[in-house]
């Protein structure tokens, strides 16, 4: 579903501060594979989330989605292959906008557009159906405007826009980051069942070494612009955060150093 092959990509090239930020990065994700990416700071994960959805021009390389080559294809081209989630909660909806609304732009995009606009009946009662499976209540909120809702309730509704036309691939970019442990943990339960529920393949950047190991079926460890680590399997059902420490600093030949992932 994803193939990255010789991915490289540097920032501010020709000046004191050029950065290659990812070198060769080869990746192949199988349809249905829900793969979760950790990594120290500046090690690329970011940087890779948005060289998939266009974000970034690469500099080298080539990325297919679902066997269709998109190394060249703007971001806005490549959105009818792709659903993302942001860290902020307020990015990926339309704040002055209600939630019904929101759910009927998710659930068009792509599609032809015509002078109808308003909201049929039909479409009411699957968004409500959807809001419900939610459990957050806001089914009973629908013509409340999105600006008025909770990080946690913000984060959940972008997840379900996210997922409404079955992307080709889902990006989650630190998407609980920004919310309190709580609140993640739920968001985090959601994005396994949707991810389930829709058969979706997903790649998750996180910064938490926990979630990393809990969720998805592959976990890929990222340092200095290449992939280091990729556990799946038993392998991965018996995964510590010591023992990934311990492969890290095996692999990379330095200790793990970023203090949001050793404390989460």
């Amino acid at each position: 579903m994803l193939k990255l092959k010789g991915i490289n990509k540097s920032f501010n090239v020709g000046t004191v501060n050029e950065k290659h930020v990812l070198k060769d990065l080869e990746l192949h994700l199988a349809p249905g594979d829900f793969v979760t990416v950790i990594g120290g700071n500046g090690a690329g994960k970011s940087t890779m989330l948005n060289a998939v959805a266009g974000t970034w021009r690469v500099d080298s390389g080539t990325i297919l989605l679902d066997g269709v080559d998109v190394t060249n294809t703007s971001e806005y081209r490549r959105a009818k292959y792709l659903g993302r989630v942001f860290q902020d909660p307020r990015i990926g909806t339309a704040t002055n906008m209600q939630i019904d609304e929101n759910l009927a732009l998710a659930a068009r995009r792509g599609k032809p557009r015509t002078l109808r606009w308003g909201i049929s009946s039909k479409e009411q009662e699957a968004y409500r159906e959807q809001l419900k499976a939610l459990e957050l209540g806001l089914e009973d909120r629908m013509t409340s405007k999105v600006g008025l809702l909770s990080g946690g309730q913000r984060q959940a509704l972008t997840l379900l826009m996210a997922t409404l036309q079955r992307p080709k691939l889902l990006l989650l970019d630190e998407h609980t980051a920004a919310l309190d442990p709580k609140t993640a943990a739920k968001v985090l339960e959601l994005t396994d069942r949707l991810i389930a529920e829709n058969q979706l393949t997903a790649l998750m950047v996180t910064h938490n070494m926990r979630d990393a190991i809990a969720h998805g079926n592959r976990l890929i460890m990222m340092h200095d612009g290449r992939i280091i680590l990729d556990i799946s399997g038993e392998e991965k059902k018996k995964l510590t955060v010591e023992a990934l420490l311990e492969r890290f600093s095996e692999s990379s030949g330095s200790e793990f150093s970023n203090d949001r992932a050793l404390l989460g």
